[in-house]
């Protein structure tokens, strides 16, 4: 091989790599009552332009999963006891506390779910921004001022250059999210995630939002991951998906293939309960049961106590990720941790 064409297999290769690897995260909370396993074996990896989206509902570790990665875990009462996060090469949980403050914002960027708590009351939405500048570039406050105008621009808020000096209670809702996100992109990260982008907006708003993060992400080229409990707000924007139940990804693969014939029980459950356009049904069929107190998660598979395919080995056995197919990727293994997952396949 010739030094342009080693050139080039190299790039090539560089390009494949995932921008982040999550891999085996295990993260717990000490309190009073004993030992909330938040996280428990997690593992994801999300390329450069792709979309990956974490589903799961309320309590399944979604949201924990992204604060270890974006190092905001309070130590105590939190701790991540297993597990690597490679960004870059390196591991950010090797990484000194300023190593992650200048990883975090810069390069891996995240969005919360409640813009207005999240929003400074008391500042101006364009000196929130602006701060950005100042605190990670070192720019004048003119200079801060001039790129957050730019940023406001960047996410279509009408009218930037007037509206920066305003406060966070003179926007609407769908306003406030858009300001969260020229935040997360001020300075261009290669990594952003987004914990619930679309919660507590109207469906006209929701699609807005998504709409607006799949333009920003086509222009910047980078890794977009999703967390959410609605399937319906991500199905149309993302390439891949993880489903978490009780702190553990129980099924991957692509949204085309999960969603159009989900290899676990849980997975299904989460597609009978949710309306879709291209199946027509009489009534929505819930999951029954409540999702486990992870001060004492069941012994064996988590889902049993709700699961309508439970067998014998399911009370014992924690049911390890099997690869389903062929893999689209290096990165892109379709898996379910079902020791049943043949037959929830084939169940239609």
């Amino acid at each position: 091989m010739d030094a342009s064409s080693a050139e080039a297999a190299t790039d090539n290769e560089s390009a494949n790599e995932p921008l982040l690897a999550v891999d085996d995260l295990h993260v717990e909370f000490r309190i009073e009552d004993g030992v909330v396993k938040a996280v428990n074996g997690l593992s994801y990896s999300v390329g450069r332009g792709e979309t990956l989206a974490i589903l799961g509902e309320s309590g399944s570790g979604k949201s924990v999963s992204a604060q270890a990665v974006m190092g905001l875990i309070d130590s105590p009462p939190g701790f991540i006891t297993n597990g690597s996060i490679m960004f870059g090469g390196q591991d950010l949980l090797t990484m000194d506390a300023a190593q992650r403050r200048a990883v975090r914002g810069e390069k891996i960027a995240m969005i919360f779910q409640d813009a207005l708590s999240s929003l400074n009351p008391v500042f101006s939405v364009g000196w929130q921004i602006s701060e950005m500048y100042r605190t990670h570039r070192g720019m004048s406050r003119r200079a801060a001022k001039a790129e957050a105008i730019k940023a406001m621009e960047r996410v279509k808020i009408p009218d930037a250059a007037r509206r920066v000096g305003a406060h966070p209670h003179e926007f609407s809702g769908g306003m406030r999210q858009r300001i969260m996100i020229a935040m997360a992109l001020s300075l261009d990260p290669d990594v952003l995630i987004a914990d619930e982008p679309t919660t507590a907006l109207d469906v006209t708003v929701q699609a807005q939002v998504m709409d607006l993060l799949k333009e920003l992400q086509e222009d910047t080229g980078m890794g977009l991951i999703l967390i959410t409990h609605d399937l319906g707000v991500v199905a149309d924007v993302a390439d891949r998906l993880v489903v978490m139940y009780a702190g553990r990804g129980v099924e991957q693969g692509t949204m085309h293939d999960v969603f159009s014939r989900p290899a676990h029980p849980y997975t299904e459950g989460l597609m009978h309960s949710i309306p879709r356009s291209d199946v027509h049904v009489d009534r929505l069929q819930p999951i029954h049961g409540n999702p486990p107190d992870l001060l004492r998660i069941p012994s064996g598979c988590a889902f049993r106590t709700r699961c309508p395919y439970v067998v014998e080995r399911c009370r014992d056995e924690i049911p390890e990720p099997v690869q389903i197919g062929a893999p689209v990727s290096a990165d892109a293994t379709r898996s379910s941790s079902c020791f049943q997952w043949e037959e929830v396949v084939g169940h239609d």
